[in-house]
């Protein structure tokens, strides 16, 4: 019998050593080697997609200036938020890789989208459900297409035995973590498993322009199940989030060779699958009959895409001798360093009171735009009187109490406008980017943190 060959890999990185290592000399990651058998089978064949596509590829050097440069032919998603995360539709050739949390909806989004595909030939490949549980889950969606196939398979070798008798213009795997080569003989799952099955699907994606959605688990901080080469291998790397508690879901893009990288689509959960949400602003403010005190409307930029956002604010006696500081959906420290301007710069004592904060509608937010509304918040929550709702906000504010300009702000504006606010309060160094557009909203423009507290209160 010929010996087992085991070889150590970092958990972090996919690097391989012969023997393990407390540091991995490449990420520098301490204790984050585990040991896999590796013995690899050079019986089995190469698979060959030479014969599978139409325009053989000749390799040759080239000079930059000879290259044809070209526009993208992309296959448009039904899906209109998906075809904004990805840049514009799906690209042939592509592969992309989704992440998310266990029963986000992952599986659903792209069931829904390939399905919804009429006129391409989708191979939908499952090693987590069998046909029965997808098909339930297909009727649930009230789709049919006779364009769409399902492949229960774990063996990446009858994977693709079966793509070439079928020749799919669209393959989604759901998921990579399930996926076996016959070259590796650790479990799946393993490091050496994801990178091996990864890069045999990368290869079938170039060679055959065929574009691939990898599903993709994430471990309990968050971060991609699987080698940090996994990310580098693929085009596109989509992050699924959102509260389980909440109908909403956010699609973010982390990396993206054919777009931007600062694109988000909003979903909501129903019955019928996913629904894309046209119009998320509507839906991050809620409709309140009577005026409360410590709320504040933010005018956000997510990506590309304006955003009016509803910031909270309780400010309350402190009864412990450390003060509480709560932040949901908002950094703690932006917070901790707007409570410390507010308390020099405008006398007002935070240090004797708890704070609470909240982003509605389970968003995490990080434009530094929002701290002008969240100073607003916090100051009507102190006074215990209501903004006027018919105003939003549109600021960053600096460590001296000055309120400075953000970017892009006419989108801001006319959100602000669209959604029938009265007035926004912007800061006065934004003059220039406005330059002589007309709005029907009464713009604002102020420069200190104590012109805001003079207007409002």
């Amino acid at each position: 019998m010929s010996k087992v060959k085991t070889a150590f890999f970092c958990s972090n990185c996919g690097y391989e050593s012969t023997k393990w290592l407390g540091k991995c000399p490449s990420c520098n990651q301490w204790n984050s080697f585990v040991e896999e058998v590796i013995t690899k089978d050079n019986k089995l064949s190469e698979t060959d997609w030479k014969k599978y596509s139409a325009d053989k590829r000749e390799i040759k050097t080239i000079s930059i200036n000879e290259v044809v440069s070209s526009e993208e032919k992309r296959i448009p998603a039904t899906d209109n938020e998906l075809n904004r995360v990805l840049g514009g539709g799906i690209v042939p050739g592509s592969i992309v890789l989704v992440a998310g949390e266990p029963g986000i909806g992952k599986s659903t989004l792209f069931l829904q989208n390939g399905l919804h595909l009429k006129n391409v030939t989708t191979l939908y490949i499952s090693g987590e459900e069998s046909e029965q549980q997808i098909k339930m889950r297909a009727d649930r969606l009230k789709i049919s297409n006779e364009n769409f196939y399902l492949l229960t398979e774990t063996n990446t070798q009858t994977i693709f035995q079966e793509i070439k008798k079928l020749k799919p213009q669209l393959v989604i795997v759901d998921s990579i973590q399930t996926l076996q080569s016959p070259y590796i003989e650790s479990s799946p799952g393993s490091v050496s498993q994801i990178r091996e099955c990864a890069a045999e699907f990368q290869r079938f994606a170039k060679e055959t322009h065929t574009p691939v959605f990898l599903i993709g688990h994430i471990t309990k901080d968050g971060s991609i199940a699987g080698p940090k080469i996994l990310e580098h291998m693929v085009d596109t790397v989509l992050q699924f989030e959102g509260d389980q508690h909440y109908a909403y879901r956010i699609l973010r893009t982390l990396k993206n060779r054919f777009g931007s990288t600062a694109e988000l689509g909003i979903y909501e959960m129903s019955e019928k699958g996913m629904r894309a949400v046209t119009n998320p602003s509507e839906i991050l403010i809620t409709q309140k009959e009577d005026q409360l005190s410590g709320v504040a409307i933010a005018a956000t930029i997510e990506g590309m895409r304006p955003l009016l956002i509803e910031v909270q604010a309780l400010v309350t006696q402190s009864v412990y001798g450390t003060p509480q500081r709560t932040v949901s959906g908002f950094d703690l420290r932006r917070l901790q360093l707007l409570l410390a301007v507010l308390e020099k710069r405008g006398g007002f004592h935070f240090g004797v009171k708890d704070v609470f904060v909240n982003i509605a509608g389970g968003l995490k937010v990080e434009d530094p735009s929002i701290d002008l509304s969240m100073v607003c918040a916090l100051l009507s929550s102190y006074e215990d009187i209501p903004v006027p709702q018919h105003i939003c906000f549109a600021g960053e504010v600096g460590l001296s109490g000055e309120i400075r300009a953000v970017n892009r702000i006419e989108q801001r504006i006319a959100e602000a406008e669209k959604l029938g606010f009265e007035k926004i309060i912007v800061s006065k160094y934004n003059q220039k980017g406005l330059g002589s557009q007309k709005f029907n909203i009464d713009v604002v423009m102020v420069g200190r943190v104590d012109e805001v507290y003079r207007q409002l209160f």
